[in-house]
């Protein structure tokens, strides 16, 4: 049996799989890199599924981005830090967490100027009584700060090509919501970018035509909406996708991390043979923005 359905989109590819549980992926210098949150490992990946363990991080959930200089950052839950990884491969404390939040941070984005955006559950996932989360921004200077609330279990996060934009995945709420970014890095002006229907948006990538890609793990499909909620595209799999990222020579690859999900991470990385994978679809239009 084929391990891929097509969906709308005819041809899926294998690139890698092997995985304990994939996340975070980042197309970054030619490669996919992303974080297997279950073998606690930066991996990155060439077209030709060429693999390599980049770095170790010893948290269950991290996510992965880069500072404009190109040096590597991990938010480690476990810790409540934000690590940064120098040249030497040494993980030193980028910025502290802990103050703004106990309960687990999740994802990551740097925008084009350099700050830096992460968000926090808000809850102890799974199994705790729900509670909002937030967003924090961590400015190039060095300050932390709580940028925005109330956020329905954030999740993956993007912002425009010009910077002006954050569009953050409300997974509880069934929607991706955006906030107008001022220059000193402070969000405002929250409003609805596209109601999801049943959707649970998961990682999210944006694209040249003004269009989001988000991963949704319960219905195993990635799916292209414009704002305003209008459905473009969906590519269905056999498993939970959980994050997806566009990338490729021409940025037109559209990489989908995905693992099968049993409703807790336990169940999930117990799966015989790893279960974890990333797969490639042709999308429409290239990767814009960040990350």
């Amino acid at each position: 049996m084929d391990p891929l359905k097509g969906g709308a989109v005819p041809d899926l590819e294998l690139l890698l799989s092997g995985l304990v549980f994939p996340e975070s992926p980042r197309w970054h210098d030619g490669r996919l890199w992303l974080a297997d949150w279950g073998a606690e490992e930066v991996v990155a990946v060439d077209t030709e599924g060429i693999s390599e363990v980049v770095a170790k991080v010893a948290s269950f959930p991290f996510s992965i981005d880069w500072l404009p200089d190109g040096r590597l950052l991990a938010v480690s839950a476990r810790a409540r830090r934000l690590l940064r990884r120098e040249p030497d491969g040494r993980f030193v404390d980028h910025a502290e967490l802990s103050e703004l939040s106990s309960w687990p941070w999740n994802e990551i984005v740097v925008d084009g100027r350099g700050n830096i955006y992460l968000n926090n559950i808000g809850f102890d996932f799974p199994g705790g009584d729900f509670a909002p989360g937030l967003v924090a921004l961590v400015s190039p200077d060095g300050t932390v700060r709580q940028v925005a609330d109330g956020v329905a279990f954030p999740n993956g996060m993007a912002v425009t090509p010009d910077n002006s934009t954050l569009i953050v995945a409300e997974s509880y709420a069934n929607r991706l919501t955006a906030f107008d970014i001022a220059a000193d890095g402070t969000l405002s002006n929250r409003r609805l970018w596209a109601a999801l229907g049943d959707g649970v948006p998961d990682g999210i990538c944006l694209d040249a035509e003004g269009a989001a890609w988000y991963a949704d793990v319960p219905h195993q499909r990635c799916v292209r909406v414009r704002q305003g909620g209008e459905v473009c595209q969906v590519i269905e799999l056999d498993r939970g996708c959980f994050a997806c990222m566009l990338g490729g020579s021409d940025g037109r690859s559209l990489f989908i991390v995905a693992n099968r999900w049993a409703g807790s991470a336990a169940a999930a990385m117990s799966e015989p043979g790893q279960s974890g994978r990333v797969v490639v679809a042709q999308a429409p239009a290239p990767g814009a923005g960040w990350p």
